[in-house]
Order: C-alpha cells, then sequence, then structure tokens
C-alpha cells in the first residue's frame, strides 16, 4: 500500500519592520523573493499611510498585501501578505481604541475537509514609554483575549505578531534586570500563561526549538545585537490543530537579516486547501 505524499510545507514569516519603507530600502524585498520566499508574510509596525505605499511595498516578495493603517500618521499599522487569494480579509478585531492604531489583520480561508483557517498579522502594545501605554497595554489584553477565545471557536488559527511581551526567563537574555520592566511583567508574562496553559494556544517556535540565546528583537543600545543580548517577542500562536502541522526543523530567526531592529521568524505548515 502506498502512503499519502505529505501536505505541502507552506511557509508564513512573520517581522515588525519598524517601518516599511526603510525595511524595503534595506532590502526586504528581493530576500523575500530569492531567499526567505514565504507563501505569507505579516508584517507590524508598518508606519505608513495610504498614500505612501509604493508598488514594491504593495506587492513584496511577490505576494499581494493587504493593510491596516493606524489613523496618526507614522504609527504602528500591519500588513499581510498572501500567495494564495483569501476568502475574506478582516481589518481589526472590533475595539475602537485599538482598531484606530492599526494592529490586526486577519485573512481567511478553508482547508481541505472544510474547517476555516484564520492567519493573523498582529502587533500588540508596547507598555514601556510610558504608565499611561501600560495600562492601555493591559486593556488590549484583556479585549484580545476575548477575541482569541472567538477566533478558536470558529477554526484553526495562526496568529502571528510582535507580542511585546517575552513568556519566559529562556526568553530574554537579562531576565534578572527585566522583572520590573514592560514585556516581562508578572501581569504580562501569567497572562501568555493563561493563553497557552488555560485557552490551549501553542507557542509554535518553542514547540519547535527549547534552545536557548533564541531572540528577535534587540536594543540599539550597547552593541545588544552582536552580543545577542535580547529578547523573543515576536511569535506564531497556533490553535493546537494547525501547531501539529508545523514542520520541525523549519523554524527559523534570521539573525543576520538588519532590516529592523527586529529578525524575521518563518515557520513551515504542512497545510492542505
Amino acid at each position: 500500500m502506498s502512503r499519502a505524499s505529505p501536505a505541502p510545507a507552506l511557509r508564513v514569516t512573520t517581522l515588525n519592520a519598524n517601518g516599511l519603507r526603510s525595511a524595503v530600502t534595506k532590502g526586504l524585498g528581493p530576500w523575500l523573493l530569492e531567499q526567505a520566499r514565504p507563501d505569507w508574510l505579516c508584517l507590524q509596525e508598518i508606519r505608513v499611510t495610504p498614500a505612501d505605499l509604493s508598488d514594491a511595498m504593495r506587492g513584496l516578495g511577490g505576494l499581494r498585501g493587504a493593510f491596516h493603517h493606524a489613523e496618526r500618521p507614522g504609527y504602528s499599522g500591519v500588513g499581510l501578505y498572501y500567495r494564495m487569494e483569501p476568502e475574506d480579509v478582516r481589518v481589526g478585531f472590533g475595539s475602537p481604541e485599538f482598531d484606530a492604531e492599526g494592529r490586526y489583520l486577519e485573512a481567511r480561508y478553508r482547508l481541505a475537509g472544510g474547517r476555516r483557517l484564520a492567519l493573523v498579522s498582529v502587533y500588540f502594545p508596547s507598555g514601556s514609554s510610558s504608565e499611561l501605554r501600560q495600562q492601555a497595554k493591559f486593556r488590549f489584553l484583556q479585549a484580545f483575549e476575548q477575541h482569541m477565545r472567538e477566533l478558536q471557536s470558529q477554526g484553526e488559527v495562526i496568529l502571528c505578531g510582535d507580542v511585546n511581551i517575552a513568556h519566559k526567563e529562556i526568553d530574554l537574555k537579562n531576565w534578572k534586570g527585566n522583572l520590573k520592566n514592560s514585556g516581562f511583567l508578572p501581569e504580562e508574562r501569567a497572562w501568555m500563561s493563561h493563553v497557552i496553559d488555560d485557552l490551549g494556544w501553542v507557542d509554535v517556535f518553542r514547540a519547535l526549538n527549547a534552545q536557548p540565546d533564541q531572540y528577535t528583537w534587540w536594543s540599539n543600545r550597547g552593541q545588544a545585537r552582536a552580543r545577542n543580548v535580547g529578547w523573543r517577542i515576536d511569535y506564531h500562536l497556533a490553535t493546537p490543530g494547525v501547531a501539529a502541522l508545523a514542520r520541525r526543523g523549519s523554524e527559523s530567526i534570521y539573525v543576520d537579516q538588519r532590516f529592523s531592529d527586529h529578525a524575521p521568524l518563518s515557520i513551515d505548515y504542512e497545510l492542505s486547501f
């Protein structure tokens, strides 16, 4: 009896671009087209208006892009690029406060067998600039948890983006010195644990790779990147069914690519449509 052929490995890449125009100037488009070759690309912190978008920005890596722009020019914003046309693209997750900041895009597909798949690009707020922004971040976590519950009740989900939280001590270099800092606060880490342990979401990279010193963001101060003094704050969070389709050994943090202060992160999934 012949074995069924495995589903094709389809690549999902996520990156906080720290300004789409800057990342494109630094060669993001050719790198995606010639080297990374994702099937989906989730970008955060694009910081452009619709009028700013050039043809190169709209079609990175041979993919077609959709965008959620912040109302405030030069701030936040996310993009989601795809090779395969989705059934639907949803902009925002229903929060007036945070939808105004351009933080959420969702592309919907139908998997073989009829299951729904949502591919999400999301940019969680940072609370590092002030106590006001930290309180906004806590409001976001509360609102977004409810949305995550709704998503997982509707089908499979791959949620990619800059979560601005390092979950465990292994996820940042200087964890002892950051116990009281935004991004590693006990409340933030407890939220991540709740999402994973209680709601059942999977931190896909960590499920595939248990090694230390795997970071996706570095401060621009003190040669942090050169010394690999970083944080792992960019994630693939997925529902268990699709997380099980992640191909072991495909997880890649492209630490040598300097498009922004974050590194791109790719994982391949064996998906059938």
